[in-house]
């Protein structure tokens, strides 16, 4: 018996696998990467398996479950709006009206 996967490649929509959207898909791939590595330098090192095991274990529990989420709660660009809206400052702050003034001139065909 196999399993069949279902991928999304619809014309313009986004990837999607299993519930998980677009950029997340190379997020997980990249963590579950990383957790592989961690789990042969662990046991390379002399760490018990059964330790290492757990800990792994316990970690790609902690990624796919925080991929969904991150998935589900900002959806395919949600991630990297947030990201945009927290480098955006709190104020701006001018020291004179020039700058508008030569702005509303330019604006009005006025040089």
């Amino acid at each position: 018996m196999s399993s069949v996967y279902q991928v999304n490649k619809g014309i313009n929509k986004a990837i999607e696998f299993k519930g998980v959207k677009a950029q997340y898909i190379g997020y997980l791939a990249g963590g579950l990467v990383a957790l592989l590595l961690l789990y042969a330098i662990l046991y390379i090192c002399g760490v018990n398996m059964w330790v290492c095991l757990i800990l792994i274990g316990a970690a790609g529990t902690g990624l796919v479950t925080g991929i969904f989420r991150l998935s589900h709660k900002y959806g395919q660009h949600g991630l990297a709006k947030r990201n945009a809206k927290r480098s955006l400052p709190d104020y701006v702050k001018f020291h004179s009206r020039k700058l508008f003034i030569q702005l509303t001139k330019q604006s009005d065909g006025k040089h």
